[in-house]
């Protein structure tokens, strides 16, 4: 496989993580960060060994040694420099959520298209092992029909700040969009669809965002998915998967290192898919590298189409919530 060349857009905590999961690799080389923030790219350049600092991202995007762009930035920023980089040729790995709405979202796919580059969401747990086990186990019939899924991710942020990403109203943040796309992707990752009916209750904090919400989707033949994502307290961070011969619990979910099966009258068993401390993102990386390598445009294990379907379905929960950001 070709050795792809990276750049990197903000140099923040997330950037890091890329860093360092692409340095685990043996394919792949981290040319280039760029920040925006004095100081800050120099000090992400000195701490990965990078060679490559850029104090703004359209030198970044105007390199020609760079074959593609990770966007690390914050979430109001993903549509101009996902933009920003199609338009100057290079392909996109832009962190989660991909953009603020679907409406940003189908301009890029189109853009992508018209300039016959790659394009995906780093959605890091959907290329997990672990992921790809679950799903094994759910279409070999292990625990029957599915019928329930159950999923929370919920944080303590009380000494999150008014001006903290998930609180400013400005930078798109709230829980959904940061940490409520988690237990969608499990719901969706589940039931392979997205739901026909969408019923939602929601907090909405001081700084106009929601700082807590509860999402009961309805699919087809009666099933359903509880999921509710936070910012106020603390709560287990787990997926469970609720079928006619017995359930699933994964713990943590969204790293997906291991799974329980439950059947009645068995013994529980308990399968594990642990990867290296920072080694979160290899896996998404990889993939990402393998599609360039090959030519491709998209995904196949997170195609544009479910990207788009997954904005649409949070763009309904915020319509009902009367949440709108900049903009829109």
């Amino acid at each position: 496989m070709q050795n792809i060349k990276w750049g990197i857009m903000g140099c923040g905590g997330i950037a890091n993580l890329f860093a360092t999961s692409l340095q685990a690799l043996e394919q792949g080389t981290l040319l280039a960060g760029a920040s925006r923030t004095p100081g800050r790219a120099a000090e992400f350049a000195e701490k990965h060994g990078i060679v490559q600092v850029y104090t703004d991202y359209e030198a970044l995007v105007s390199d020609p040694d760079i074959d593609a762009v990770y966007i690390a930035t914050t979430h109001n920023f993903h549509f101009e420099n996902a933009k920003l980089c199609l338009e100057n040729g290079k392909h996109v790995l832009c962190e989660k959520p991909f953009t603020v709405n679907a409406a940003q979202t189908l301009e890029l796919i189109e853009l992508a298209r018209e300039k016959n580059r790659f394009m995906m969401e780093a959605v890091w747990t959907r290329f997990l092992p672990g992921i790809g086990k679950l799903q094994d186990v759910l279409a070999e019939g292990t625990i029957g029909e599915v019928l329930t899924v159950k999923a929370d991710f919920s944080i303590d942020g009380s000494g999150f700040g008014p001006g903290h990403r998930l609180r400013n109203k400005a930078l798109a943040g709230g829980a959904l969009l940061d940490l409520g796309i988690y237990p969608i992707t499990f719901a969706a990752l589940v039931f392979g669809e997205q739901p026909s009916r969408i019923q939602s209750s929601v907090v909405l904090g001081d700084t106009g965002v929601d700082d807590r919400a509860f999402y009961l989707f309805d699919y087809e033949n009666g099933r359903r998915a509880q999921l509710s994502s936070s910012f106020t307290h603390h709560a287990p961070v787990e997926g469970i998967v609720c079928g006619t011969k017995g359930y699933i619990r994964m713990p943590w979910f969204l790293a997906a290192q291991e799974l329980e099966i439950v059947r009645e009258g068995e013994e529980p068993e308990r399968l594990k898919f642990p990867y290296g401390e920072g080694e979160n993102f290899t896996f998404e990386i990889a993939h990402a590298m393998e599609c360039i390598a090959a030519g491709k445009m998209e995904s196949e294990i997170l195609p544009l189409s479910e990207t788009y379907a997954m904005m649409q379905t949070m763009d309904t929960l915020r319509a009902q919530w009367g949440l709108k950001y900049a903009g829109e």
